[in-house]
Protein backbone atom coordinates (compact mmCIF):
# COMPACT_ATOMS: atom_id res chain seq x y z
CA UNK A 1 0.00 0.00 0.00
CA UNK A 2 1.29 3.42 -0.97
CA UNK A 3 2.29 5.75 1.86
CA UNK A 4 2.13 9.53 1.83
CA UNK A 5 5.48 11.12 2.56
CA UNK A 6 5.83 13.58 5.42
CA UNK A 7 6.14 16.80 3.41
CA UNK A 8 4.63 20.27 3.48
CA UNK A 9 1.68 20.63 1.07
CA UNK A 10 3.12 23.56 -0.91
CA UNK A 11 3.31 24.23 -4.63
CA UNK A 12 7.10 24.21 -4.50
CA UNK A 13 7.06 20.75 -2.90
CA UNK A 14 4.51 19.61 -5.49
CA UNK A 15 6.73 20.74 -8.35
CA UNK A 16 9.71 19.00 -6.76
CA UNK A 17 7.82 15.73 -6.35
CA UNK A 18 6.61 15.82 -9.94
CA UNK A 19 10.22 16.11 -11.09
CA UNK A 20 11.19 13.21 -8.81
CA UNK A 21 8.33 11.11 -10.19
CA UNK A 22 9.40 11.80 -13.78
CA UNK A 23 12.99 10.75 -13.04
CA UNK A 24 11.80 7.63 -11.18
CA UNK A 25 9.56 6.54 -14.06
CA UNK A 26 12.34 7.01 -16.62
CA UNK A 27 14.79 5.16 -14.36
CA UNK A 28 12.28 2.33 -13.98
CA UNK A 29 11.93 2.00 -17.74
CA UNK A 30 15.71 1.94 -18.24
CA UNK A 31 16.26 -0.63 -15.51
CA UNK A 32 13.41 -2.77 -16.84
CA UNK A 33 14.99 -2.75 -20.31
CA UNK A 34 18.36 -3.62 -18.78
CA UNK A 35 16.81 -6.50 -16.86
CA UNK A 36 15.15 -7.86 -20.01
CA UNK A 37 18.41 -7.67 -21.98
CA UNK A 38 20.35 -9.33 -19.18
CA UNK A 39 17.82 -12.17 -19.13
CA UNK A 40 18.03 -12.47 -22.92
CA UNK A 41 21.79 -13.03 -22.70
CA UNK A 42 21.70 -15.02 -19.46
CA UNK A 43 19.28 -17.78 -20.51
CA UNK A 44 21.22 -19.15 -23.54
CA UNK A 45 24.51 -18.89 -21.62
CA UNK A 46 23.02 -20.78 -18.67
CA UNK A 47 21.69 -23.49 -20.99
CA UNK A 48 25.04 -23.81 -22.75
CA UNK A 49 26.83 -24.00 -19.40
CA UNK A 50 24.46 -26.69 -18.15
CA UNK A 51 25.02 -28.78 -21.27
CA UNK A 52 28.78 -28.30 -21.02
CA UNK A 53 28.71 -29.30 -17.35
CA UNK A 54 26.91 -32.54 -18.22
CA UNK A 55 29.52 -33.37 -20.85
CA UNK A 56 32.41 -32.63 -18.49
CA UNK A 57 30.87 -34.64 -15.64
CA UNK A 58 30.30 -37.59 -17.96
CA UNK A 59 33.91 -37.49 -19.20
CA UNK A 60 35.32 -37.11 -15.70
CA UNK A 61 33.22 -40.05 -14.49
CA UNK A 62 34.59 -42.17 -17.31
CA UNK A 63 38.15 -41.11 -16.49
CA UNK A 64 37.59 -41.84 -12.80
CA UNK A 65 36.34 -45.35 -13.54
CA UNK A 66 39.37 -46.10 -15.73
CA UNK A 67 41.73 -44.59 -13.19
CA UNK A 68 40.19 -46.69 -10.41
CA UNK A 69 40.75 -49.82 -12.50
CA UNK A 70 44.32 -48.72 -13.21
CA UNK A 71 44.91 -48.18 -9.50
CA UNK A 72 43.76 -51.71 -8.81
CA UNK A 73 46.12 -53.16 -11.44
CA UNK A 74 49.18 -51.01 -10.79
CA UNK A 75 51.25 -50.36 -7.70
CA UNK A 76 50.27 -47.07 -6.09
CA UNK A 77 53.85 -45.79 -5.75
CA UNK A 78 54.60 -46.49 -9.40
CA UNK A 79 51.28 -44.97 -10.48
CA UNK A 80 52.01 -41.76 -8.59
CA UNK A 81 55.44 -41.60 -10.20
CA UNK A 82 54.26 -41.97 -13.80
CA UNK A 83 51.58 -39.29 -13.49
CA UNK A 84 53.61 -36.81 -11.43
CA UNK A 85 55.25 -35.14 -14.45
CA UNK A 86 52.82 -34.08 -17.19
CA UNK A 87 54.27 -33.87 -20.71
CA UNK A 88 52.78 -30.45 -21.35
CA UNK A 89 51.52 -27.42 -19.43
CA UNK A 90 48.51 -25.20 -20.01
CA UNK A 91 48.84 -21.43 -19.84
CA UNK A 92 45.84 -19.39 -18.77
CA UNK A 93 45.29 -15.79 -19.87
CA UNK A 94 42.47 -13.87 -18.21
CA UNK A 95 41.15 -10.61 -19.61
CA UNK A 96 38.04 -8.56 -18.90
CA UNK A 97 34.94 -8.31 -21.05
CA UNK A 98 31.61 -6.54 -20.54
CA UNK A 99 28.07 -7.83 -20.89
CA UNK A 100 25.55 -5.01 -20.29
CA UNK A 101 28.18 -3.17 -18.22
CA UNK A 102 28.86 -6.30 -16.15
CA UNK A 103 32.58 -7.08 -16.02
CA UNK A 104 33.07 -10.78 -16.83
CA UNK A 105 36.24 -12.83 -17.35
CA UNK A 106 37.40 -13.67 -20.85
CA UNK A 107 39.75 -16.62 -20.66
CA UNK A 108 42.06 -18.02 -23.32
CA UNK A 109 44.01 -21.22 -22.94
CA UNK A 110 47.07 -22.45 -24.72
CA UNK A 111 49.34 -25.46 -24.40
CA UNK A 112 53.06 -24.89 -24.12
CA UNK A 113 53.62 -27.75 -26.58
CA UNK A 114 51.03 -27.70 -29.33
CA UNK A 115 52.72 -30.25 -31.60
CA UNK A 116 53.26 -32.96 -29.03
CA UNK A 117 53.47 -36.45 -30.52
CA UNK A 118 51.36 -39.43 -29.51
CA UNK A 119 54.39 -41.06 -27.86
CA UNK A 120 55.14 -37.90 -25.89
CA UNK A 121 51.53 -37.51 -24.88
CA UNK A 122 51.92 -40.09 -22.13
CA UNK A 123 54.94 -39.40 -19.91
CA UNK A 124 55.49 -43.07 -19.05
CA UNK A 125 56.20 -46.43 -20.62
CA UNK A 126 53.37 -48.62 -21.87
CA UNK A 127 55.12 -51.76 -20.57
CA UNK A 128 54.43 -51.35 -16.87
CA UNK A 129 51.00 -49.70 -17.04
CA UNK A 130 47.51 -50.84 -17.98
CA UNK A 131 45.36 -49.67 -20.88
CA UNK A 132 42.88 -48.24 -18.35
CA UNK A 133 45.47 -45.67 -17.29
CA UNK A 134 46.07 -44.70 -20.92
CA UNK A 135 42.34 -44.25 -21.50
CA UNK A 136 41.97 -42.23 -18.31
CA UNK A 137 44.79 -39.86 -19.22
CA UNK A 138 43.50 -39.59 -22.79
CA UNK A 139 40.01 -38.62 -21.60
CA UNK A 140 41.41 -36.06 -19.16
CA UNK A 141 43.52 -34.43 -21.87
CA UNK A 142 40.50 -34.20 -24.17
CA UNK A 143 38.16 -32.84 -21.50
CA UNK A 144 40.61 -30.20 -20.22
CA UNK A 145 39.58 -27.48 -22.74
CA UNK A 146 35.92 -28.07 -21.92
CA UNK A 147 36.67 -27.97 -18.21
CA UNK A 148 38.42 -24.61 -18.56
CA UNK A 149 35.59 -23.28 -20.75
CA UNK A 150 33.11 -24.45 -18.14
CA UNK A 151 34.90 -22.52 -15.41
CA UNK A 152 34.72 -19.35 -17.51
CA UNK A 153 31.03 -19.79 -18.34
CA UNK A 154 30.04 -20.59 -14.77
CA UNK A 155 31.73 -17.41 -13.55
CA UNK A 156 29.88 -15.41 -16.21
CA UNK A 157 26.58 -17.02 -15.19
CA UNK A 158 27.28 -16.23 -11.54
CA UNK A 159 28.06 -12.56 -12.24
CA UNK A 160 25.08 -12.11 -14.57
CA UNK A 161 22.74 -13.77 -12.07
CA UNK A 162 23.94 -11.39 -9.36
CA UNK A 163 23.43 -8.37 -11.62
CA UNK A 164 19.95 -9.58 -12.64
CA UNK A 165 18.96 -9.99 -8.98
CA UNK A 166 20.29 -6.52 -8.10
CA UNK A 167 18.49 -4.96 -11.07
CA UNK A 168 15.25 -6.76 -10.15
CA UNK A 169 15.42 -5.36 -6.62
CA UNK A 170 15.84 -1.84 -7.96
CA UNK A 171 12.98 -2.26 -10.42
CA UNK A 172 10.70 -3.58 -7.67
CA UNK A 173 11.72 -0.78 -5.30
CA UNK A 174 10.78 1.82 -7.90
CA UNK A 175 7.65 0.05 -9.11
CA UNK A 176 6.13 -0.92 -5.77
CA UNK A 177 7.51 1.65 -3.34
CA UNK A 178 8.98 4.89 -4.64
CA UNK A 179 6.64 5.58 -7.58
CA UNK A 180 3.38 4.71 -5.74
CA UNK A 181 4.46 6.66 -2.63
CA UNK A 182 5.40 9.69 -4.72
CA UNK A 183 2.12 9.53 -6.66
CA UNK A 184 0.16 9.27 -3.39
CA UNK A 185 2.04 12.25 -1.95
CA UNK A 186 1.41 14.31 -5.10
CA UNK A 187 -2.29 13.46 -4.91
CA UNK A 188 -2.34 14.42 -1.23
CA UNK A 189 -0.70 17.81 -1.88
CA UNK A 190 -3.00 18.51 -4.85
CA UNK A 191 -6.03 17.79 -2.66
CA UNK A 192 -4.75 20.01 0.14
CA UNK A 193 -4.01 22.84 -2.28
CA UNK A 194 -7.44 22.44 -3.85
CA UNK A 195 -9.05 22.58 -0.40
CA UNK A 196 -7.07 25.71 0.39
CA UNK A 197 -8.20 27.36 -2.85
CA UNK A 198 -11.85 26.49 -2.13
CA UNK A 199 -11.55 27.88 1.40
CA UNK A 200 -10.03 31.08 0.06
CA UNK A 201 -12.84 31.49 -2.49
CA UNK A 202 -15.48 30.95 0.18
CA UNK A 203 -13.90 33.57 2.44
CA UNK A 204 -13.71 36.05 -0.43
CA UNK A 205 -17.37 35.44 -1.28
CA UNK A 206 -18.36 36.04 2.36
CA UNK A 207 -16.33 39.22 2.51
CA UNK A 208 -17.95 40.38 -0.71
CA UNK A 209 -21.42 39.70 0.67
CA UNK A 210 -20.61 41.59 3.87
CA UNK A 211 -19.36 44.61 1.96
CA UNK A 212 -22.65 44.76 0.05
Amino acid sequence: MAKVKNVKPTRMELQKLRGTLDIAERGHDLLKNKQDELMRQFIPLARKTDQLRREVEKALSEALVNFSLATALTKRAFLEEVVSLPPQATELHVESDRIMNVVVPQMTFSNTEEDISEQERFAYSYLNTSSELDESVDVLLEVLPKLLELSENEKKVQLLAGEIEETRRRVNALEYRMIPDTEATINYIENRLAEGERSTKIRLMKVKDLTK
